[in-house]
């Protein structure tokens, strides 16, 4: 009788150890694991990261959408852009252009007068 009782205690012993390490690892998997909790919080973290980056670039596309309706419509706008990136000036007008920083072979500043307009 003492033996059953022995073996019994053993065999709960060794039941409620592999009862353990399942729990054990299936604690850890659903922390560590491809789906676990930490996966989960690095993807949400990823999911505002690009929410964030969507908002700008809706942003941006509505500035450029305007920028496109004004040069499409208003000669004041096309004339700024020209100015600006084109370096274009008015008969008589003189453009400066400073050199940027990381130029220095190139001389410190330039000075030209705009064609006379025909």
């Amino acid at each position: 009788m003492k033996l059953f009782r022995m073996e019994d205690a053993r065999l709960r012993r060794a039941a409620l150890l592999a009862l353990a390490l399942i729990v054990l690892t299936l604690i850890v998997h659903e922390v560590f694991g491809e789906n676990g909790y930490l996966a989960m919080r690095h993807k949400r973290e990823e999911f505002q990261t690009l929410q964030l980056e969507i908002e700008k670039l809706k942003q941006e596309n509505q500035r450029l959408e305007q920028q496109i309706k004004g040069l499409k419509t208003d000669p004041k706008a096309i004339e700024k852009l020209a100015r600006e990136q084109m370096k274009m000036a008015r008969p008589g007008e003189l453009i400066y252009v400073l050199p940027e920083k990381d130029r220095k072979d190139e001389p410190s500043s330039t000075a030209r007068e705009a064609p006379p307009k025909q």
